[in-house]
């Protein structure tokens, strides 16, 4: 059992709750016994898993999971105390694991299947969080981060995404790169802006297409809207001008969501 917070492993656990780090060693920290037994339920890759039996509510049954998946070196053992020193939760549960950031590519998204969501230079990790969320439950499964986005393994990210991370693909890309691809295949792109002319709930969706969302500040700027192949609105009827993204997001996925199920 590890009891010693200058274990060099237990310290790379509180340095991964910073970004540089986790750019630098493509890896980031995940904490919690649901978030854990998805990653392994999915075969995410996983570096190592820190667990107390003590803080674990069934630990018995936990480790006889874990241990049926993992090679025993990818499990350690640790104190109370050594754990609480790294948690990020105000009562953790005892489980926690280094995980390998998964990327994907433009080259390895097909024309066929479900839509995409792109966002352009989203800043809170909450909202990419629970649009991570929403894709998943809609069937949508792949994500696009343009630009300068907010980092989808940061710890807020990752707990608004409920697990969702090992469901979604994840793809980091430039705007211009973006545009060639959706040429290339002949697919039409939808953005939003409070501009628009049509309402969200007016328009035909496309069996796949790229729902393109913008910045929580800026929206979309005047070279993203000249690209889509067409513009939607969500009325507002109160004083507020804009809705949250992640919000928004859910709001149109749910509208192409619900198209294709009438269809059926």
């Amino acid at each position: 059992m590890i009891t010693s917070p200058a274990n060099p492993r237990i310290k790379m656990l509180r340095k991964l709750q910073n970004r540089k780090y986790r750019d630098e060693t493509g890896w980031y920290y995940l904490e919690g016994p649901r978030h854990i037994l998805e990653a392994v339920s999915q075969k995410a890759a996983i570096e190592y898993v820190v667990v107390c039996p003590e803080l674990i509510g069934d630990a018995k049954d936990f480790l006889t999971r874990l241990s049926a998946d993992l090679r025993p070196d990818q499990l350690l053992e640790v104190s109370p105390e050594t754990f609480r020193g790294f948690s990020t939760k105000d009562g953790p549960k005892g489980l926690a694991a280094v995980l390998h950031q998964e990327w994907a590519s433009l080259s390895e998204m097909k024309p066929e299947g479900l839509s995409w969501v792109a966002l352009s230079s989203v800043a809170n990790p909450g909202n990419l969080g629970t649009i991570l969320r929403t894709c998943d439950a809609v069937g949508v499964h792949w994500l696009i981060l343009l630009d300068r986005s907010t980092d989808p393994y940061d710890p807020t990210a990752l707990r608004a995404g409920m697990g969702t991370h090992f469901s979604v693909k994840i793809v980091k890309a430039g705007f211009g790169d973006l545009v060639d691809w959706k040429r290339a295949h002949k697919i039409k792109m939808i953005g939003t802006s409070d501009r628009a002319e049509q309402d969200y709930h007016q328009v035909h969706y496309p069996s796949n297409c790229i729902l393109l969302m913008g910045s929580e500040r800026e929206g979309l700027t005047s070279e993203q809207v000249e690209q889509c192949d067409q513009l939607v609105g969500i009325p507002m009827a109160g004083r507020a001008d804009s809705l949250n993204l992640a919000v928004a997001t859910s709001v149109l996925l749910y509208e192409m969501y619900n198209q294709k199920r009438d269809k059926k």
